[in-house]
Parts: C-alpha cells; sequence; structure tokens
C-alpha cells in the first residue's frame, strides 16, 4: 500500500504539473489575442484547472470505476465552492461583479441541478451525457458572446475597472509546446493516479464514491485552490471567482457530458446528502455573493469550516 501512496503522489505531481503548463500555455495565447481577464478565468483558466478532473474521471469511467468518475466531480465542485472560495475569501475578501452574481453564478447552480435532475434513477446514460455536452456548448456560447458585447470588462463597486496583473506571455511556439507537454503530463499521471487510488480504496475497505469524493477529488482540485487564492491575494477577484464558477460548470457540464456519452456510467457509492451538498455549497457562495457583492474573511471562513464539517462527517460513516 506504501508504494501505492507514493504512485498517488507521483501522480498528483503529474496531473498538476501538466494541468499547470496547459494553463500557462493557453493563457499566453489567450492574452495575445487581447481576450478579458474574466474571459480568461471562465474559460481558458477554468479548462486548464479542470483538465485534472476530466482525464482522472474519463480514465476511471473507462477503467470501471465510475462511482470515482462522478465522486470525483461531485467532490471536486463542492471542495471549490466551500474550500476554495473560503480560503481565498479568507485570504482577501473577494470582490464579486454585478454581472457575475446575476449572469455566472447561476450557470453553475443550474449546472448543479440539471446533475441531480439526470441522476435521480442512479444513471448517466449517452442521452444524458449529451444533454449535458449542449449545456456546456450553451454556456460557452454565452459567455464568448458577452465578451463580443464588451460586457466582460469588470469593474468593482466604485466603478473603476479591477487592477489585475497581466497573465505572462511565452513566444506562440513555446506556448504551443506547454500546451502539449501538460496533456502528457495529464494523461500519463491520470493513469498513474486512478490505478493507484482503486488499489488503495480496495485495501483500505473504502467504496469508490468515497475515495472520489476526497482523495481524487482533493487531488484534482489542487490547481483551483492554488490558483484562486494567489489570484485573490494579488486582487485578481475576477480571475478568482471566474476560475471557481467556471471549473464547476466545466466539471459537470463538460466532463461527466464527455464521460458519460464514451462510457453510460451506473451510479451507487455517490448519496442524495453528497449531491445537495455540491448544489447547496454553490448556492451558499451564491447567497454571500449579494451581500454587497463581496465574500468576506468571516464567510469565507464558515465555508471552509463547514467543508470540514461534510469531509468529517463522510468518513465517520464509512
Amino acid at each position: 500500500m506504501l508504494i501505492d501512496f507514493l504512485l498517488i503522489v507521483v501522480g498528483i505531481a503529474m496531473v498538476l504539473g501538466g494541468a499547470d503548463r496547459l494553463t500557462e500555455g493557453a493563457a499566453s495565447l489567450a492574452r495575445r489575442m487581447n481576450i478579458p481577464e474574466i474571459i480568461i478565468g471562465l474559460t481558458i483558466v477554468a479548462a486548464g484547472t479542470s483538465a485534472p478532473e476530466l482525464f482522472v474521471s474519463l480514465v476511471s469511467a473507462l477503467k470501471g470505476t465510475p462511482n470515482m468518475a462522478i465522486g470525483n466531480v461531485v467532490g471536486s465542485n463542492t471542495m471549490n465552492a466551500m474550500l476554495i472560495v473560503g480560503c481565498a475569501a479568507m485570504a482577501a475578501p473577494m470582490v464579486i461583479s454585478r454581472s457575475t452574481v446575476r449572469k455566472d453564478i447561476p450557470f453553475s447552480v443550474g449546472a448543479s441541478l440539471l446533475l441531480i435532475l439526470l441522476c435521480v434513477n442512479s444513471y448517466l446514460s449517452r442521452i444524458d451525457g449529451i444533454l449535458l455536452l449542449l449545456g456546456f456548448a450553451f454556456f460557452m456560447y454565452y459567455t464568448l458572446l458577452q465578451a463580443k458585447k464588451g460586457k466582460a470588462s469588470e469593474k468593482n463597486d466604485s466603478g473603476e475597472p479591477e487592477q489585475v496583473e497581466p497573465v505572462k506571455q511565452s513566444s506562440p511556439w513555446l506556448a504551443v509546446l506547454f500546451v502539449v507537454l501538460g496533456l502528457v503530463l495529464l494523461v500519463a499521471g491520470s493513469n498513474l493516479f486512478v490505478d493507484a487510488a482503486a488499489r488503495v480504496a480496495y485495501s483500505l475497505g473504502l467504496s469508490e464514491g468515497v475515495v472520489g469524493l476526497t482523495i481524487v477529488a482533493g487531488g484534482t482540485s489542487l490547481p483551483e485552490l492554488a490558483t484562486s487564492v494567489v489570484a485573490a491575494r494579488k486582487g485578481q477577484s475576477s480571475i478568482a471567482i471566474g476560475n471557481v464558477i467556471g471549473s464547476n460548470v466545466y466539471n459537470i457540464l463538460l466532463i461527466l457530458g464527455l464521460t458519460a456519452a464514451i462510457s453510460p456510467m451506473q451510479i451507487s457509492g455517490i448519496t442524495t446528502v453528497d449531491m445537495l451538498m455540491m448544489l447547496g455549497s454553490v448556492s451558499l457562495v451564491w447567497l454571500f455573493s449579494f451581500t454587497r457583492f463581496t465574500v468576506e474573511r468571516w464567510e469565507g471562513a464558515l465555508l471552509a469550516g463547514g467543508y470540514v464539517a461534510y469531509i468529517v462527517l463522510l468518513l465517520s460513516n464509512v
């Protein structure tokens, strides 16, 4: 089992390294095309930081461990909304734009509701996967349409544009190389990570769903945690919240949509409580965002504390 734990660490390192290279290369290319920061957060950065969930969930489903795939997404989304937003807000209060509160966060709430409805029969079919992918296509169309209309220029409550640090730009060829290298590391790391995590689950007598909700979700959510906390400390609230909300939508609509379309999944290890925690967590962020359009430090502490309590409850029922 010790070797499997070491392989999990190596797999996580490869996945995180791949996500970092992929995100850096993609963001650099995006900045060269003058794409606004909030759009980078909602699309490029969110896609890059969601890449671990994509590859791990897809590999899990293809290897016959669908509960780990579902648990990965549900656990990652709950962690994103509670622990990651909580830690980011504790690092620095997060100013949320009105358009994000009124338009972007509702997408995440709606995606969570849609997933719960589709999972009522404890099965995600190819048709369900296609429905989720259609929802993702609409999300991307809507997001890019807002950018085209000039509504993506986020402003704070003073009415001034939010001050952000420019994304590091590399040469075009180096950026493409980073993207390719990132994808290679993601694929290899995901295979290593899933195999080792499954062996650990069996050895400890844990269900695939619990492993997906905890170990796998925690490992694949590290990019979102690092990206959002650093962005919040630098005053880049748009990228921080855009990263979290964008990742949550990607996880449900794109990742589970693509995974179910390729390999339909029978769900048995994810409970109603887990699903409701996912929905409740993003709804709570939405509620906190309405208060002066800011997630305060104490609200962040409440979110993070709630996540810890959920994990303790989850493990105590094993």
